[in-house]
């Protein structure tokens, strides 16, 4: 087990920087997701800490040790990558003991070590089949098990769940959770789904053209963001923005409704509501001209242009709502705790 800590990470290629002084402290244990659009420097962030990329400044530490210079082998850290990288013409046990016979571990450690990974991951009636034998969420737990026999300091995940379906994820993504939490390993997990970030997480990263835009719990940074792109990336589907002025617990919007809001601010604004805090209220302030809805089952969005503005606005709102129920104007509420307030210039969060 172990800490990691980021201290001022930056990382260039030739005049290009591309990620900006990231700095974190990971806790023994603790799982992070460095989550964000692609492109925005995520996965280069993780190659570090494994030393498959350099540090251009910065350092990263393992338990306490700096290991910018240290070779990936030597930082006893192991990876899942997207596309399993296992060797087709190996069996399942070989593949899984691969790494510890390079290590030179004795044939009955490794005996013991792959059969209990094996056990842990229900992969014991495969491990005479090759991976062309396996289906998508077997190869991962192939590609999982032969970090586990490791027993590494460090986990590692590159968008492990990218080439599976989309029930495949759900399930993969509970296993993974249920089995970091009972190895008990520092994990680290690159994504770009803010699903599998909110659900996974004990912390996140919220990643933005290489800057580290918020670090927090998944709860925290839903009902607190820190900037308009954490408010708009976490939570589906995105927040509403709009323009707005403030004044005395008050924000008049860009078409003219004026609601509430616990925020202190003054002066010009961006407004952040997000779908689901909406309220169908008859006698409500915001005015929403319908278009189309898209009915989920639980829940129906509704998507339509704020009253004055040619802004898109979208309601999720719970139950069945039909097109032909919804044309027209419907007014909504929302509740002053729920309306979120951001510097017009900086993007920064307003308020505690």
């Amino acid at each position: 087990m172990a800490t990691v800590s980021l201290k001022g990470i930056h990382k260039s290629f030739g005049d290009l920087e591309v990620i900006h002084g990231v700095d974190v402290d990971i806790q023994d244990g603790e799982f992070i997701v460095i989550v964000g659009p692609s492109g925005c420097g995520k996965s280069t962030l993780l190659r570090m800490v494994a030393g498959l990329e350099t540090v251009t400044s910065g350092e990263v530490y393992i338990d306490d040790i700096c290991v910018n210079n240290e070779e990936p082998m030597d930082r006893n850290i192991a990876m899942v990558f997207q596309n399993y990288a296992l060797y087709p013409h190996m069996n399942v046990f070989d593949n899984m003991a691969y790494g510890l016979k390079i290590a030179g571990r004795p044939k009955p450690e490794i005996t013991e070590r792959v059969e209990a990974a094996a056990k842990l991951l229900q992969l014991e009636p495969y491990l005479e089949r090759k991976p062309r034998e396996l289906s998508g969420g077997q190869r991962q737990r192939v590609a999982m098990g032969r970090a586990i026999v490791r027993k590494p300091y460090v986990f590692l995940f590159d968008e492990p769940l990218s080439n599976l379906d989309a029930k495949l994820r759900v399930q993969m993504r509970l296993e993974i959770k249920g089995l970091q939490k009972k190895l008990g390993i520092t994990s680290l997990y690159v994504t770009h789904d803010q699903v599998e970030a909110m659900t996974l997480a004990d912390r996140m990263i919220v990643m933005n053209d290489g800057i580290a835009e918020q670090i927090g719990a998944p709860l925290e940074v839903y009902e607190r963001p820190a900037s308009l792109f954490a408010a708009q990336f976490i939570g589906s589907p995105s927040m509403n923005i709009i323009s707005g002025t403030a004044k005395k617990g008050t924000v008049t919007l860009e078409g003219g409704a004026v609601i509430k809001t616990d925020v202190e601010a003054d002066g010009a604004v961006m407004v952040g509501i997000r779908p689901e805090h909406l309220v169908q209220d008859a006698k409500g302030p915001i005015s929403v001209n319908m278009a189309m809805s898209e009915p989920l089952g639980a829940n129906t969005l509704l998507h339509g242009h704020l009253g004055g503005a040619d802004i898109e606005f979208v309601a999720n709102l719970p139950g069945v709502h039909r097109d032909d129920a919804m044309a027209g104007e419907m007014k909504f509420s929302v509740p002053p705790s729920a309306v979120h307030l951001f510097d017009k210039v900086t993007g920064k969060r307003l308020g505690q």
